[in-house]
């Protein structure tokens, strides 16, 4: 959903201002995750989609505002997210989602997420634009690269975390593929559905599991 929300908001407004309106809906978003101190799915999935509309944003600011190439930036990403790894595994001395029980490491997890975002956004079009495989093509592409953590942990026994972190990564690249392919024009080889109305259709499917599993996180908790 972030991928084409982005792209209807810089069209349909300032792009400047709909960057700005991104990183505050971004910045309360996550505020209120910090708040809750607990899963709640709703806060949870709220967060998730803000920083997956703001991280879009931040890596067209880097291809569009200062012209800097896909490739680069994809490098660049890939630069910053081993970095955040890192910091994050010298810090915690591990990259386990279950064990994120403190701010310092909730703190690391949503700049992993984040950075993932941007990441896949710059990858997902460094492959569609730049390499001219197209959008469709592209989330062919990513879909077959998704199966090989899959595949690597239960054949090959890969680390679990490592294999979370791979699959997580490439999930962006292969979900904005598919919604741009739906989204974008024909003369860009998409299907010409509208970023608006595709952006929408995303956001109700997303409202409606979220709605389901916070029923089930209150079934399990009664």
């Amino acid at each position: 959903m972030g991928e084409t929300a982005s792209d209807f908001l810089v069209r349909r407004i300032n792009p400047f201002v709909a960057v700005a309106l991104g990183a505050v809906a971004f910045a309360v978003a996550l505020s209120l995750q910090f708040r809750v101190r607990r899963y709640v799915p709703w806060v949870y999935w709220l967060a998730v989609s803000m920083v997956s509309v703001f991280g879009t944003m931040a890596a067209d600011v880097v291809h569009i505002g200062f012209g800097v190439p896909y490739a680069v930036s994809t490098v660049f990403f890939a630069v910053a997210l081993a970095a955040v790894f890192g910091v994050w595994y010298a810090t915690e001395r591990t990259l386990s989602i279950h064990s994120i029980t403190t701010v310092r490491r909730e703190l690391f997890y949503w700049l992993t997420v984040l950075t993932t975002f941007a990441l896949g956004t710059a990858a997902g079009d460094l492959t569609a634009s730049t390499m001219r495989l197209g959008y469709f093509a592209s989330g062919v592409l990513f879909a077959v690269v998704i199966a090989v953590p899959a595949i690597a942990h239960r054949s090959l026994g890969l680390n679990a975390i490592v294999a979370f972190w791979f699959a997580y990564i490439v999930t962006r690249p292969l979900g904005a593929s598919f919604a741009d392919w739906l989204g974008v024009p024909a003369s860009r080889r998409g299907l010409d559905l509208g970023t608006g109305p595709v952006t929408l259709a995303l956001a109700v499917v997303i409202a409606v599991l979220v709605g389901y599993l916070s029923r089930t996180t209150e079934a399990t908790a009664s």
